[in-house]
């Protein structure tokens, strides 16, 4: 019998079903209570699996099981499998109500308070029947993960690494802008220079890390060494909590400053500010079939990046 002869005749969604169980649980005793079947109906099934397939794919011991490096990657065909199926469920679901469905979306701090409101806002407006997932994702390895694991459809954050798996599509870039609080008093100064306020206290991104390199360049363009911050933080709320506050100055990208509800708390300053640039971004998996839903909240997303060129 060949390969896919044994695939296609021995193998079932189900044998799947129950190896991502087991995986999850870390026990075939736990699989079984969750899949509400008996425990030797679990254990006959990995090992039929294992036997179809010629490996192993559990390592058992006193605490349960763990997966092999052969186990790893049958747990990934399997979430694979169930992935592409439910899009094409959803799919279908949309043929026959093109208002229904589900976006999951991750985002990081900066973009949950500044590019994904308007987004929202305008895609909730065409299709107020598909329920949006929003969530709050950490910047790193741990984003990419969710994607890879199909827990999120899409990400939308600042400049990502180049992943092979990955479609990366820059929704906009944009320059940052020094910003003092609305009602301080720098923002009374009718002509206010960098020399103004470099001595004032900073909030700024941490100069180790990748959003700090960028605003030290910022400083350097200007002609001035990156000042020391008072507070150092990525926590984008408290950033700009500090800033309106009068007794915080900072460096925002542009739509940061320029959106949101706490734009009237902020002044941008009237200065030329080259240096590099930041972009947004959207990710998602490049071989996933992605449903009607998460294509129209792509399409929201980039109709609203388009409006939004000409802050930067």
């Amino acid at each position: 019998m060949d390969w896919s002869d044994r695939i296609g005749r021995q193998l079932k969604l189900r044998d799947l079903h129950i190896l991502m169980k087991v995986a999850d649980t870390g026990s075939m005793a736990k699989a079984a209570a969750r899949l509400r079947i008996s425990h030797p109906a679990v254990s006959k099934a990995i090992s039929e699996i294992e036997g179809t397939l010629g490996v192993r794919l559990f390592d058992r011991n006193s605490q349960g099981v763990e997966l092999t490096a052969h186990g790893e990657v049958l747990l990934r065909c399997g979430i694979n499998v169930f992935d592409e199926m439910q899009q094409g469920l959803r799919s279908l679901e949309h043929l026959s109500d093109p208002n229904t469905g589900e976006v999951r979306v991750g985002c990081t701090d900066i973009i949950l308070h500044s590019l994904v409101p308007p987004i929202v806002r305008k895609f909730s407006g065409k299709y107020p029947g598909v329920e949006l997932d929003v969530k709050l994702t950490n910047p790193g390895d741990h984003q990419i993960q969710e994607l890879r694991e199909r827990k999120i459809d899409l990400l939308m954050t600042r400049a990502t690494r180049q992943q092979d798996d990955f479609h990366s599509e820059v929704l906009f870039d944009e320059p940052f802008v020094f910003v003092v609080g609305a009602h301080s008093e720098l923002a009374r100064k009718r002509r206010l220079t960098l020399t103004d306020i470099i001595k004032g206290n900073w909030v700024l991104p941490p100069y180790d890390g990748a959003p700090g390199a960028l605003v030290s360049e910022v400083f350097r363009a200007n002609g001035f060494a990156p000042p020391k911050p008072l507070v150092k933080t990525i926590a984008i709320q408290l950033t700009v909590s500090l800033i309106a506050s009068g007794e915080f100055v900072g460096i925002l990208p542009t739509s940061v400053a320029t959106l949101g509800v706490h734009q009237a708390a902020l002044r941008v300053l009237p200065l030329k500010s080259p240096g590099p640039r930041i972009s947004a971004e959207i990710v998602f998996l490049r071989n996933r079939t992605l449903s009607p839903a998460v294509q129209s909240f792509l399409n929201c997303a980039r109709e609203v990046a388009k409006s939004l060129v000409h802050i930067s």
